[in-house]
């Protein structure tokens, strides 16, 4: 993947205060020649999102919830595979949710196999810029008590949030897709249209924040169809197992999006 220089290994000798941390280069093969992100010790709590994201930025380090699941397992033992993973750039987001939708939609949604093509951008501005909004959703979901509690924050060497799986090369899709980096350029479309930021990572798992989400039933029925292309569990394995559904439900007027894939 092509990346810009990768800050970490000089990280100790960078003037970044940073809490106590690990760094890991670990992959399903072998050790990376360079270790993909560094991630805290202890868990996160509200402040230190908006406080790392600014001491990382100028250095080309973007953060990231860490979410280690009911098994406690962090990011050095989630089969991560940078070898393999190409550069976001290079896929156009359409053309990857056009294909699993032309492959799967008629059986899995029962509905007419045309991709509709991409949502529009929603005519509604929301309150809050992505940065401001993300910061704000990883506060709370750190907060004591909150459904991430014990969640660490990492800083990952990428371009835009919506690199980050790619940059450290995720295999939490591997079962839909083996190339995060066309998710990837998914994400990266919702930066532009949406205003996503990606909040935070598990072994299978990655959830968003949206600070222009949907605001009609209309124009969050058009973003479902790119939700089932995305990571089609998330219909086909819920109670929200229509377009419909997940889009009165899951899309309109909802600030954070979650994925899960099986």
């Amino acid at each position: 993947m092509a990346t810009l220089p990768n800050p970490l290994p000089s990280l100790a000798t960078s003037g970044l205060r940073l809490p106590p941390g690990t760094l890991v280069d670990a992959t399903i093969d072998e050790p990376w020649h360079e270790p993909l992100l560094w991630y805290a010790n202890g868990p996160a709590a509200p402040g230190t999102w908006a406080s790392l994201r600014d001491a990382g930025r100028s250095h080309g380090l973007l953060p990231v919830l860490i979410d280690r699941g009911s098994r406690d397992q962090g990011p050095e033992v989630w089969d991560l595979n940078p070898a393999d993973t190409s550069y976001p750039g290079d896929h156009d987001a359409e053309d990857v949710l056009s294909e699993v939708w032309d492959a799967y939609a008629e059986d899995e949604l029962d509905t007419g196999n045309t991709w509709p093509g991409l949502a529009p951008v929603p005519l509604a501005e929301g309150p809050d810029s992505p940065e401001e909004l993300a910061a704000a959703m990883a506060d709370m979901l750190t907060d004591d008590g909150m459904a991430m509690e014990g969640a660490r924050l990492a800083l990952v060497p990428a371009r835009r949030s919506a690199d980050i799986p790619a940059a450290i090369g995720w295999g939490g899709p591997l079962n839909h897709e083996n190339d995060v980096a066309r998710l990837c350029a998914v994400l990266r479309s919702w930066e532009d249209r949406f205003g996503i930021r990606v909040l935070s990572l598990g072994f299978d798992t990655l959830a968003v924040s949206v600070a222009r989400p949907p605001t009609t039933q209309e124009e969050a029925l058009a973003l479902a169809a790119e939700h089932f292309a995305f990571c089609p569990d998330n219909i086909q394995q819920s109670t929200l197992n229509t377009l419909e559904a997940y889009a009165e439900k899951a899309l309109l007027n909802q600030e954070a999006w979650s994925f899960w894939w099986d």
